[in-house]
């Protein structure tokens, strides 16, 4: 690491130290934050100076922050942890996807989370902590198998479903279940807010339900400008997909409720056995008599684009290519505005086409990090029929075909 790096790591940490805000507010603070909120609708902080950023070799960038500038993102967010204490939401970055954050112990506040993104009621939150010393008094238990996941994968894009104690977080977290998912992000900037606020937050993607996740501070506020408190800019999320949720068994076997940026391959490094939630494997059902599912993105339709997409997949790359050109050509002339989401080995085969790359086949970690912002992208452009070509279902596929199963509504062409 370069003397550069290393001057600009102090110099945060010295701005941590100087800048160390009071953890609770008096009555007059919580009336003025709240008359700030009021009168300018969702607070918006820049703290993108605040995280690290590698550069091609692996180090942390070589560029220098003035101290107005950390000042300025020190203090911003005290302010966004203040209106969590305060019973606000604050929309924050982590490695996977901007969440929308609430102190999970107030109903009123995670009702707050519900109202903005109109979210089903008995879809279960996520609840994100900074520190694993916060899940004493709000899990039951921690068996073998799920404390070793902790500590391979923690920090980062694992959320563990663990028992949770009766009354610890408000009813609307768990949706009702005698479970929570409790994760702890890989993010400077979450793990700040969370720890600044003293509290643990409920925490699920920060968009409007059903639209695809952000990945970018901008899609956050396209989708729930005025509707929440805050929003903190943390620049692009890493790895671009919800995190993998998973239940451990006493017995050592680990059953994935969604794939994410663990892969079910890492996960077996430290499991017995890695097996996958049969609901995976089904379409989600909307019928609300249905039962209320143990982790977000188990049952309702997320991610999707304003257009219709479909998912096509064939025994051959050239057949898919083919059968996608005749497709959207027939679309086009029936006055549909189209697209294809393609992989860069097969770009040049739509050769006049609308088409979004999703990166590499053999590099995957591009196509989790694009996804969601080539949906958002199809709608700027006005886009009304999508066609995707399909990736193996390994590793970081695991997550990628899951994610885009469900942004097509489960709709797959086989050839």
């Amino acid at each position: 690491m370069s003397d550069k790096s290393n001057q600009m790591q102090d110099l945060r940490g010295e701005f941590v130290q100087k800048e160390k805000p009071e953890q609770k507010l008096d009555e007059q603070g919580i009336r003025e934050l709240k008359q700030a909120l009021k009168s300018s609708h969702t607070q918006w902080w820049d703290v993108r100076c605040l995280v690290p950023v590698s550069n091609t070799d692996g180090d942390v960038s070589d560029e220098i922050w003035d101290e107005q500038t950390l000042i300025t993102a020190e203090k911003g967010i005290r302010e966004a942890a203040l209106l969590l204490q305060a019973g606000e939401t604050v929309a924050f970055p982590t490695e996977t996807v901007y969440g929308l954050g609430a102190d999970a112990r107030s109903t009123k506040a995670v009702e707050a989370v519900f109202a903005a993104k109109g979210r089903p009621s008995d879809n279960p939150l996520i609840v994100h902590i900074s520190d694993a010393d916060q899940l004493e008094g709000m899990v039951a238990k921690i068996n073998d198998t799920a404390r070793a996941l902790m500590n391979m994968f923690w920090p980062g894009p694992l959320t563990l479903v663990l028992p949770v104690v009766p009354q610890a977080l408000s009813s609307r977290v768990t949706a009702g279940l005698d479970t929570v998912g409790v994760r702890m992000p890989d993010h400077p900037i979450a793990l700040r807010l969370i720890a600044e606020a003293g509290c643990p937050l409920a925490a699920p993607s920060a968009n409007r339900s059903g639209r695809p996740s952000p990945t970018l501070a901008q899609h956050v506020r396209e989708d729930l400008e005025d509707r929440i408190g805050g929003i903190l800019d943390g620049g692009p999320t890493g790895v671009g997909l919800e995190s993998t949720v998973v239940q451990a068994g006493d017995d050592g076997t680990v059953t994935i409720l969604r794939p994410g940026g663990v892969t079910a391959e890492q996960l077996a490094a430290v499991a017995r056995a890695v097996v996958l939630d049969p609901a995976l494997a089904a379409t989600p059902g909307e019928d609300a008599d249905s039962p209320a599912p143990r982790s977000p993105g188990m049952k309702y339709t997320h991610y999707a684009p304003r257009g219709r997409l479909s998912v096509v997949q064939g025994p051959s790359s050239v057949e898919v290519t083919g059968w996608i050109r005749a497709a959207l050509a027939e679309a086009s002339a029936s006055g549909e505005r189209t697209a294809v989401l393609a992989f860069d080995e097969h770009a040049a085969g739509y050769a006049g086409e609308r088409v979004y790359t999703l990166g590499k086949l053999d590099a995957l970690h591009e196509a989790a990090q694009r996804l969601y912002g080539v949906l958002r992208r199809c709608d700027e452009d006005g886009v009304t029929y999508i066609l995707a070509e399909s990736c193996p279902p390994k590793g970081l596929g695991d997550a990628v075909m899951n994610r885009l199963l469900k942004a097509a509504g489960h709709r797959i062409v086989r050839l």
